[in-house]
């Protein structure tokens, strides 16, 4: 590639990589990413399918009574899946207001109450709370944006109530974000009452309708699958945080896809018949092996290919990577081999992952393993990860051990070529 366009590629990506909106909109959802691990837990302990002949649900059942210990997984669903959206216009509308160096908890209470102003009222007259969860995220999202660019032109405008010295600074920072929290209700009040009388039709269901649903339709798709795969890595390659550029805009997708398929699991479907196949446990469970780029696969294919050179500095390399790796930590091989800007493993580094996405989609398309139902922590290693996000099942373990021989069989001629390109620049 010309060193010319490789750097204005470099720049652009570099470019988004930072954009204010897009990092608030990343932060956001990493903040509240502990509350869906928990959530998403609770459930599958809930649902947790035998294990031979140990039932583990009628075990429960039989020192608590037949429900009732599963009263506390609920709980904990109703306070972090069911309320997300919620949680994410928050979260999304405090980091981009600190970013502006402007009151960030204001922002993200005004925002959390517009996004509530906004919800549906239902016949009883209580809020339309399915809105709460992943069907509003969008919303929740575009509004975090909006009501927080509207505070920070309102606070830096002077339109706010000036506290004399010596009151305390959270009562002073209250009074100056009334005026701009007056207006900003106003407005979306007015904006409410508008959608109700001319189009009878709340801004939810109009944004989950043209925006969210043809989107999440389109994640869940192989060529949608391989597109995020090849764009993640092919940023690694060039330095970038693939996965941090790329997470603010799969994420709004993907999460309410998992959702869907915890939830039907939460009331008794097998993990082999909930709707979606691509969600973010999918790639990171069955594709992001060991980290972007399958990297644990490099690792074991530098030990089998290189086992006398003790010294070699890919083996050196190996040693010290292989400890994170385990746990899916990547960084010291990415830069320490080095994978970026290393023509040698451009190709298996984007060639592995896209083709382990393809595999791990037909073998859950076609009913070979179940799909995925759980959300975990990212350090979850290889084989227990297989097996949780599956619902635990052992044919999750299975796909990761087969993904892992295709990926090591991938790496191999490759590691062969770059040990030959190191031994011909020594004799020169």
């Amino acid at each position: 590639m010309d060193n010319k366009i490789m750097q204005k590629f470099i720049e652009i990506a570099g470019r988004i990589g930072s954009q204010r909106h897009l990092v608030a909109i990343r932060d956001g959802f990493v903040a509240i990413m502990p509350l869906i691990i928990v959530g998403s837990l609770a459930i599958l302990i809930n649902n947790f399918p035998p294990f031979g002949s140990f039932n583990f649900v009628e075990w429960m059942n039989t020192i608590f009574g037949e429900g009732n210990w599963q009263a506390v997984g609920g709980s904990i669903w109703n306070g972090t899946f069911a309320v997300l959206a919620l949680l994410v216009t928050f979260a999304i509308a405090y980091n981009l207001a600190k970013s502006y160096e402007v009151d960030g908890l204001a922002a993200g209470i005004i925002a959390a109450s517009g996004f509530i102003m906004l919800v549906p009222i239902t016949e009883d007259g209580g809020l339309n709370i399915g809105w709460l969860g992943t069907q509003g995220l969008f919303v929740g999202i575009i509004l975090a944006l909006i009501v927080t660019e509207l505070f920070r032109i309102l606070i830096s405008s002077k339109m706010t109530i000036k506290m004399p010295e010596g009151v305390p600074d959270g009562v002073a920072r209250s009074f100056e974000a009334l005026i701009p929290a007056v207006i900003i209700l106003i407005i979306l009040g007015f904006f409410q009452a508008l959608m109700n009388v001319f189009a009878n039709i709340s801004i939810f269901e109009v944004i989950f309708n043209i925006l969210q649903e043809p989107l999440q339709g389109l994640g869940n798709t192989l060529p949608a699958a391989m597109l995020v795969s090849f764009l993640n890595h092919l940023l690694w390659f060039f330095g970038l945080h693939g996965t941090n550029i790329i997470g603010s805009v799969i994420e709004p997708v993907y999460l309410p896809l998992i959702e869907e398929n915890l939830n039907l699991f939460k009331d008794g479907m097998s993990a082999f018949d909930v709707p979606n196949i691509v969600t973010k446990p999918f790639l990171d469970s069955f594709v992001f092996i060991g980290g972007s780029g399958t990297t644990i696969a490099l690792l074991i294919a530098i030990f089998i290919v290189i086992q006398k050179e003790k010294n070699h500095p890919y083996r050196q390399v190996a040693k010290l990577s292989a400890p994170a790796g385990i746990f899916n930590i990547n960084e010291p091989v990415i830069f320490g081999l080095p994978i970026v800007l290393n023509p040698v493993m451009l190709i298996p580094f984007i060639l592995v992952p896209v083709t382990l996405t393809i595999t791990s989609y037909i073998a859950l398309a076609t009913g070979l393993v179940p799909r995925t139902v759980a959300i975990l922590p990212w350090t979850t290693p290889p084989i227990l990860s297989g097996y949780l996000v599956t619902g635990g099942s052992w044919r999750g373990i299975a796909l990761q051990i087969v993904n892992l021989v295709i990926a090591i069989a991938m790496y191999i001629p490759f590691i062969l070529a770059g040990t030959r390109t190191m031994k011909r620049n020594g004799e020169k």
